[in-house]
């Protein structure tokens, strides 16, 4: 989902460079990705690959210290190299040469994030709370960044434009991602070594347009979806969109004169279009021109903030999501890498009695990746939201969630970072007595003492809103008047969800549902 406030942003990086298929490889003296320049950070305790193009047969030699690798470029020009694990430290100078050299200063090692998603990840320091302070202690030189753009295609691209690699300060931060930002700082600041954020991120995209579209078309779940993009991909004709819009836009013209000119009111604008086929919803679109690009870089793991396109497909979103993180993991070959997801914000009116809801099943979905792959891992963030703005401003907090799984998974830092989640249930009368999973230190409330955000439902599947009670460290007993007989119980379902669970270290509960009753997405499909 994409709001107007944020076009600004967004739609510039819709220029098209499809010629950057091939950026590297028509030139003759020996280059590098984009991704390789004077100011990154490299992936500390592990081989660092490095890639680039050159003529045909020509041998590229690339030096960091007193380590070098050699290769041989293909037919394609293409050469690889891996150079030896290096601890965190620096700066060094990263040398590339063959028939020509390239040389890359301020080269440092350290850890390496990737930060992907929709718009919320994207969301800018610019535009988050206290831009301002925020960016005048934006002063960590050790911590770089760099933005990829954003280019919908079909076409697999080997590069891509834009800037290079920067040092984190006031003039530098503002546009980049804020989630991502305070994520790496959390890590500088307590790890106290470099740190490198890739920001691949692009309002409103759809999970399946980060994923291979050959891996779609193997699975038959997919069938309707590419169907419809077919569909579209036929009968889209970009040239009679804009010619329609110029017309349009003269009629428009005419009429705002004719008001301006009577002193009435101007009417709105039409919009121009953006073609849909280079867009962020096309199947396999931003794999080809975001993702593959970086795929291979040395990195830690990925940092992911995406769910708010996808909340209409929830049951979908179960197996698509794991198929896309998967498939990273697949391409670029370093194992099950660390894959930290932020779960849906509320958002939304808040409903005077329980409702099914579609970011609810959404969330269930995300939850449900917790199980089906390793090293995967949620920040819950129910008590983040804004009713009105799909995009919270509170983008620290969310941060601080995600940075909590990896300094606990990955750094061994012993702190909380999993939000209780839902174990069992047991009907017990007319109470049904609920055992939470992942407690810490135990359930507790904010705000009020008595557990807010409990429904239950008899046999014939209406929910009412329940009374609750923490039972020792891991248990809730729920119950309601109006329902005598209860079969099942839910926390927080809705979009907009008032609820006040959560662990003693802070950590909210997860929603959650005893149930498994047909959603009001199961049957969405495309």
């Amino acid at each position: 989902m994409l709001t107007t406030r944020i076009l600004k942003w967004v739609i510039p990086g819709l220029t098209a460079v499809a010629s950057l298929a091939t950026t590297g490889v028509a030139q003759a003296d020996v280059s590098l990705s984009k991704i390789f320049g004077s100011n990154m950070v490299l992936q500390r305790d592990r081989e660092i690959p490095v890639w680039g193009w050159a003529e045909p047969g020509e041998t590229v030699t690339v030096t960091i210290g007193e380590h070098s690798a050699v290769a041989t470029a293909g037919d394609d020009k293409r050469w690889d190299v891996k150079l030896p694990a290096h601890k965190a430290g620096g700066p060094h100078t990263v040398t590339v040469s063959g028939k020509n050299s390239v040389k890359l200063e301020n080269v440092l090692i350290g850890e390496v994030w990737i930060c992907s998603g929709q718009s919320n990840m994207q969301w800018p320091v610019d535009s988050a709370n206290d831009a301002d302070i925020e960016k005048l202690t934006a002063k960590f030189p050790e911590i770089r960044l760099i933005t990829v753009p954003q280019v919908g295609t079909q076409e697999p691209q080997n590069d891509f434009g834009g800037d290079g690699w920067q040092e984190c300060s006031p003039a530098t931060v503002g546009q980049f991602s804020a989630v991502g930002y305070y994520f790496g700082r959390q890590l500088h600041q307590t790890l106290d070594v470099p740190i490198g954020l890739i920001a691949t991120s692009w309002g409103g995209s759809a999970c399946e347009s980060w994923v291979r579209r050959d891996l779609l078309e193997a699975d038959k779940r997919y069938s309707e979806l590419l169907a419809r993009w077919a569909e579209t991909e036929k009968s889209y004709d970009h040239a009679k969109a804009v010619a329609a819009y110029e017309k349009q836009r003269a009629a428009w013209q005419e009429k705002a004169n004719e008001a301006r000119a009577a002193g009435k009111p101007i009417p709105n604008a039409p919009r121009a279009p953006r073609d849909i086929l280079a867009g962020q919803h096309r199947p396999a679109n931003l794999y080809n021109g975001v993702l593959k690009p970086i795929i291979g870089y040395g990195i830690r793991g990925t940092i992911w903030y995406q769910g708010e396109s996808n909340a209409g497909r929830a049951y979908q979103y179960r197996h698509l999501f794991p198929l896309m993180i998967q498939s990273w993991r697949d391409e670029w070959k370093q194992g099950d890498f660390p894959y930290y997801f932020v779960q849906l914000a509320d958002f939304r009116d808040e409903s005077a009695s329980p409702q099914e809801s579609g970011w609810a099943e959404l969330r269930e979905a995300q939850t449900m990746t917790l199980a089906r792959l390793p090293n995967t891992g949620q920040a819950v963030i129910t008590d983040l939201g804004e009713a009105h703005d799909i995009h919270p401003k509170d983008k620290q907090n969310v941060a601080k969630r995600l940075a909590r799984w990896a300094l606990a998974k990955d750094y061994g830092i012993q702190i909380p970072c999993r939000s209780p989640e839902f174990k069992s249930s047991e009907v017990k009368g007319n109470k049904i007595i609920v055992t939470m999973d992942h407690v810490g230190g135990g359930l507790d409330t904010f705000d009020v003492r008595q557990p807010v955000g409990l429904a239950v439902a008899g046999e014939d599947k209406v929910f009412k809103w329940a009374q609750g009670k923490i039972i020792g460290n891991d248990r809730i007993e729920v119950w309601s008047a109006d329902v005598a007989s209860p079969v099942a119980v839910r926390y927080a379902w809705a979009d907009n969800p008032v609820c006040n669970l959560q662990s003693r270290e802070g950590l909210p509960v997860t929603p959650f549902r005893s149930d498994d009753w047909p959603g009001v997405t199961i049957d969405v499909h495309k």
